[in-house]
């Protein structure tokens, strides 16, 4: 008789879904609260703001985790999950009344051989995540999660619910706008 051999993430995720909810919990925020925090952070510009909705998905996620079926890695339908919920914040009418004035930290890593170098390359970093959340959302949400979450196209289609040519076209567009309205050239948008 043959088994079936699991993946890491599918161990993993089999390891969380036999927890108890409170535990689960507290294991999957150990393990995805920062990098949803950035992601949250990429809509809304608003630290203040990120942490209420990371709140929001992980309450979302206690409260449905029962009902997770297993079609994708648990790791994708938390980012759905995130990502809806980022949205709706995004049609809110709270949000159209903020004012957004916070920048996003930078998280590159400096490559540079002394100090100058580094405080440049830093510079370069934060002016490319500046010009990234001047993207209209639908660029720039493809552009975060393909460049800064490392994510390929079919898992972007798959958390965006969007075909392979639209994420591709849009990764163009995004590239294209970020070098036309910031004069950026080589480095992370070539690709």
């Amino acid at each position: 008789m043959e088994r079936h051999q699991f993946s890491a993430s599918e161990i993993g995720d089999r390891e969380i879904l036999d927890m108890e909810p409170e535990e689960a919990i507290e294991r999957l925020m150990d393990l995805y609260g920062e990098e949803l925090k950035r992601l949250a952070y990429s809509y809304t510009k608003n630290w203040m703001q990120t942490d209420d909705l990371i709140q929001e998905v992980f309450l979302s996620i206690y409260q449905k985790l029962h009902t997770f079926n297993g079609k994708s890695a648990l790791k994708s339908w938390i980012y759905s999950i995130a990502i809806n919920k980022c949205k709706d914040y995004l049609r809110s009418w709270h949000y159209r009344k903020l004012q957004l004035t916070d920048h996003w930290m930078t998280t590159g890593k400096t490559q540079g051989n002394g100090p100058m170098e580094n405080v440049i390359q830093q510079d370069e970093n934060k002016k490319l995540i500046e010009a990234v959340l001047e993207l209209p959302i639908k660029y720039r949400e493809v552009i975060v999660l393909f460049y800064y979450k490392d994510m390929n196209i079919d898992e972007i289609c798959q958390m965006l619910s969007l075909s392979p040519s639209a994420v591709k076209t849009r990764l163009h567009r995004g590239r294209e706008k970020l070098r036309m309205s910031h004069s950026l050239e080589g480095g992370m948008l070539n690709g």
